[in-house]
């Protein structure tokens, strides 16, 4: 198990070190000087130039590169053009409401997508079958924003059960639960419109997962043995399909992260999608590179998490990448 992780662990920093290579040189080639967006249209020339150096945009690509990864391996990941402050102090507070949609989306999603792939499966070509596969394919074709706008119109404008957008914060002031709940109202709505689309693309995998491993021979060595149906589809088929629903769900992960961009943007919720957004008008590119660079690592330690997952569930795995 242990070279199974060193292999995994060399992976992930070779993977990490090419990343911020393109993240760094893309952003490079992009039009715009943060200087001249500071100092407004009508600067004159030589205040933006002062201005430039300041900032230090006047040095070459490669000390700016060399300087941003060594910041990042001090934890130092300097201060904002236009915010003024700390990068880091920026990005932790705007993941405190990034992270915590995405981990609910995530699950909503997740058990959403097993329930209804496992009982797709289980009543294969049936009208049920038939019926749920149906609705996946409409969550799969619908757009996350206009459902997102049709959430807001139901829930805030009509009934008025929920808020149509913004975020109070966590307030455990008055204590843990009735602060969690305060917060977590304010991300059902979000959270549900970028569940939709990914528990309907899950749902389908898992579906054909189940079925694939129905057909093996010790599905039908446990149903002689006089397991039931429900304990075998649970308790055996489902873990072995999991292998190739696990693949899914890392990269549907990644993909919360970045749809919460568009979707923080129609709940105006202060997150991390928004801050890239307003740092892209801004031409503020340290906070841009180390948003972008922070959503790449989220990604690479996703798919390692799903590798070592790989290993815990089928131990065949391990004795192949061994």
């Amino acid at each position: 198990m242990s070279l199974f992780l060193f292999k995994r662990l060399l992976t992930l920093l070779a993977t990490l070190a090419v990343a911020s290579v393109i993240v760094f040189a893309v952003l490079e080639v992009l039009p715009g000087n943060a200087a001249q967006v500071l100092m407004g249209p009508d600067a004159d020339p030589a205040a933006v130039a002062a201005k430039t150096v300041e900032l230090g945009l006047d040095r070459p690509a490669p000390a700016r590169y060399a300087q941003w990864i060594g910041g990042l391996l001090r934890g130092d990941l300097g201060h904002s053009y236009s915010y003024g402050t700390p990068v880091a102090e920026l990005i932790a507070e705007r993941l405190t409401l990034t992270v915590p949609l995405a981990v609910l989306a995530m699950l909503l999603a997740t058990a959403i997508a097993l329930l209804v792939g496992v009982t797709a499966a289980a009543r294969h070509r049936s009208a049920a079958d038939t019926a749920l596969m149906a609705l996946a394919q409409l969550g799969i074709a619908i757009p996350g924003f206009w459902f997102a706008i049709l959430l807001i119109l139901l829930f805030s404008v009509k009934l008025q059960w929920l808020s149509a957008g913004g975020f109070g914060g966590w307030q455990f002031g008055g204590g843990f639960w009735p602060g969690l709940w305060q917060g977590l109202k304010s991300l059902i709505l979000p959270a549900v419109a970028l569940a939709v689309a990914q528990a309907a693309m899950l749902a389908r995998f898992t579906r054909s997962a189940v079925l694939e491993v129905l057909r093996e021979d010790f599905v039908r060595t446990a149903r002689a043995k006089g397991l039931s149906r429900r304990a075998t589809l649970w308790g055996h088929v489902l873990r072995n399909a999991m292998i190739p629903v696990l693949t899914v769900m890392g990269l549907q992960l990644a993909e919360l992260l970045a749809g919460a961009i568009v979707i923080e943007n129609v709940f105006y919720l202060p997150g991390l999608g928004r801050l890239i957004l307003q740092s892209i008008a801004n031409r503020d590119l340290i906070v841009v590179r180390n948003c972008v660079m922070l959503l790449a690592a989220m990604v690479v330690v996703v798919n390692f998490v799903v590798d070592v997952l790989y290993a815990v569930i089928d131990p065949r795995v391990k004795a192949q990448a061994s």
